[in-house]
């Protein structure tokens, strides 16, 4: 019978490892030299353009206690946005998103749940945000906290496919979330969310977020720093040196 061997017992070398490129992560860079003082700065984006939204009301609670608890908040209304590739990129719904997912430190997403997913309004949103521009990627680093609001019993459908997006849009993504089931059921007719244990969630998703914000926002230079991309520029700086002498 084989025995795996204790790590102790591996041999430690690396015929595929670029040593030049290696970095031991170090606690020191941890720790920002200069931490940001200005209050933590979030976009919240809603997934439904009805008159009496749920998800939209939701993100309103969400707002209201981010800027309670200090943050900068700015909700973008996606009414008027064009479908994906419908427009340029010059349209002016999509440059102020852009220009808000820029300004974020972090976010928080909130849809309605259709048809067992996100609705196309919330995933429009995220579509038109690049994954980069020139050598910015908009999103990279960002925190994100994602809420949905569900017309039946509780489901985790729509949070789970912006779990995934959020990291493809490589957001650090806090662990907690919000499902709000039969929404219609949890706000007042003056569109305030009634005292309850869904409630109480959606206090403790924006806490956590807060936090998580707090710690990372400086950090996004350490915390995204990669290997594979590393030996990438190192490689490209190369080719570009070699064609130079040419």
């Amino acid at each position: 019978m084989n025995k795996e061997p204790h790590v102790a017992e591996l041999e430690l070398s690396f015929p595929a490892l670029d040593r030049a490129l290696f970095e031991v992560p170090d606690p020191a860079r941890l720790t920002a030299a200069s931490p940001s003082r200005h209050p933590p700065r979030f976009l919240l984006l809603y997934g439904s353009l009805r008159s009496r939204s749920y998800s939209r009301l939701l993100s309103f609670e969400a707002a209201r206690l981010l800027t309670a608890m200090g943050g900068e908040v700015r909700l973008f209304d996606p009414s008027g946005l064009p479908l994906p590739d419908d427009a340029p990129d010059t349209h002016p719904k999509v440059q102020e998103l852009r220009q808000l997912a820029a300004w974020s430190e972090g976010m928080v997403w909130c849809s309605p749940e259709r048809h067992g997913a996100m609705t196309g309004v919330m995933k429009s949103q995220i579509d038109w945000i690049p994954l980069s521009t020139g050598a910015i990627r908009p999103t990279q680093g960002k925190t994100l906290a994602v809420m949905q609001v569900s017309g039946g019993s509780q489901s985790f459908n729509a949070v789970n496919q912006m779990r995934v997006l959020g990291r493809w849009m490589r957001m650090l993504t806090i662990p907690n979330q919000s499902s709000v089931a039969q929404a219609y059921a949890e706000f007042t007719e003056e569109g305030r969310m009634k005292p309850s244990s869904y409630y109480d969630r959606v206090v403790d998703v924006m806490e956590e977020l807060f936090k998580f914000t707090l710690l990372t926002r400086d950090l996004g230079p350490c915390l995204l720093d990669r290997y594979s991309e590393r030996k990438e520029s190192a490689e490209a700086t190369a080719q570009r040196v070699k064609q130079s002498a040419i």
